[in-house]
């Protein structure tokens, strides 16, 4: 069972993402971050909708582009870019949801900032804005600014990123290298791919895209052919070491994950998460022949956290995860998506198979750790922690 690791590029100002994956559950990663008044020519001048009447890219850089945010953190934590933040400064990319000024951005971006203003022009006088929320977890953090402030730039409006699919064209607006509200075009290149959140937890349903994104792009809006928001860039992958540009590989958080947290992060709350405190594989037919497993199915326990939920409840290591709560456990996103549907303390029944021996344990449910630290086991996400270079 063999991690797959992607080479990962923090966005300017962003925390350093790497990436990592347990056995058999693959976990691309990478990085993203900031944009200048460039729009780049594509061989895609018309979105095209299910109906053929997608809205052009000029049409979407016009209205929604005027919604982008150039954001600057001061006394972020030092050496938190892979591209290095000079004197404590990082900057990347958020968009407004709200015209209260409410306005989304990576949590990366922000992290550690004494400081952040935001600017909705190329030159525009920096507007002190306040980080209402943050979430590691997601890499997604909330601004907020006053109302009066928003002039005439418009909420960008939130689409379903589940309704996503491999060919949709797409469009990324941010500032990347520091070149304010550039836009950039290309297509959805894959979906329901993981990514490494700044505290080693997996971001799950995240978007790739071959639209081009580069450091300084990161809390930028991917929209699509409509104009809508489908996901907050947030890394890219790069071509090797010393490389921090894009070789057409990117990743935004699913907008549906945002909107899910938005209340929440909006109001300053924190985010609970359930814990079971597991590494998973997903089996496969080959592995559950060589392993000499009771089925070809489920979520293989790698490794079980010492003294955590699963510890304390009597599961270990190699045991084999076939139900919880009633619900067939095919893969490890099943587990994933069973104890996310959580809440920390509840107790869940959880069917395995130890050997041919099937059992039934009930475990009660922890709060997930704020990250996971140099030596700690991944939760059930399935996720490793590579060491930082």
């Amino acid at each position: 069972m063999k991690p797959y690791s992607n080479l990962l590029a923090g966005a300017l100002g962003g925390l350093l993402v790497l990436v990592a994956g347990s056995i058999l559950i693959s976990t691309d990663v990478i990085e993203t971050g900031d944009t200048k008044t460039v729009v780049e020519r594509s061989a895609v001048t018309r979105p095209a909708s299910d109906d053929g009447e997608g809205r052009t890219v000029a049409d979407i850089y016009k209205d929604e582009g005027r919604g982008v945010v150039f954001v600057r953190a001061e006394g972020v934590s030092e050496g938190s870019s892979l591209f290095g933040t000079q004197e404590g400064t990082a900057t990347g990319s958020g968009f407004l949801v709200d015209a209260d000024g409410t306005i989304v951005t990576n949590a990366h971006v922000v992290d550690g900032a004494d400081k952040v203003t935001v600017s909705f022009e190329e030159d525009g006088e920096p507007i002190d804005a306040e980080v209402k929320g943050r979430d590691t977890s997601t890499d997604l953090a909330v601004l907020k600014i006053d109302a009066d402030q928003v002039g005439e730039a418009r909420p960008l409006p939130l689409g379903d990123s589940k309704a996503a699919t491999v060919g949709d064209p797409v469009v990324a607006i941010g500032n990347p290298f520091g070149f304010t509200r550039t836009v950039t075009t290309g297509i959805v290149s894959a979906v329901a791919r993981e990514i490494q959140a700044p505290n080693g937890f997996q971001i799950a349903d995240v978007i790739q895209t071959d639209a081009s994104i580069n450091p300084g792009n990161s809390g930028g809006p991917l929209l699509d052919a409509e104009g809508r928001v489908i996901g907050i860039n947030s890394q890219i992958a790069t071509g090797g070491t010393g490389s921090s540009g894009s070789v057409g590989i990117g990743f935004a958080v699913p907008v549906n994950t945002a909107k899910k947290l938005l209340p929440q992060l909006r109001q300053g709350r924190d985010i609970e998460r359930a814990y079971l405190g597991v590494r998973t594989a997903t089996v496969t037919a080959e592995a559950a022949d060589e392993l000499d497993l009771a089925r070809d199915s489920g979520a293989l326990l790698d490794e079980v956290t010492k003294d955590g939920p699963a510890d304390d409840a009597g599961l270990r290591d190699g045991d084999l995860v076939v139900q919880i709560e009633g619900k067939t456990i095919a893969d490890s996103q099943d587990l994933v998506d069973a104890v996310a549907a959580e809440k920390p303390g509840d107790r869940i029944e959880i069917v395995f198979y130890r050997g041919d021996d099937r059992r039934t344990e009930r475990v009660e449910l922890g709060e997930r750790p704020d990250e996971i630290t140099s030596g700690d086991s991944p939760d059930e996400d399935g996720g490793g922690l590579l060491p930082q270079p």
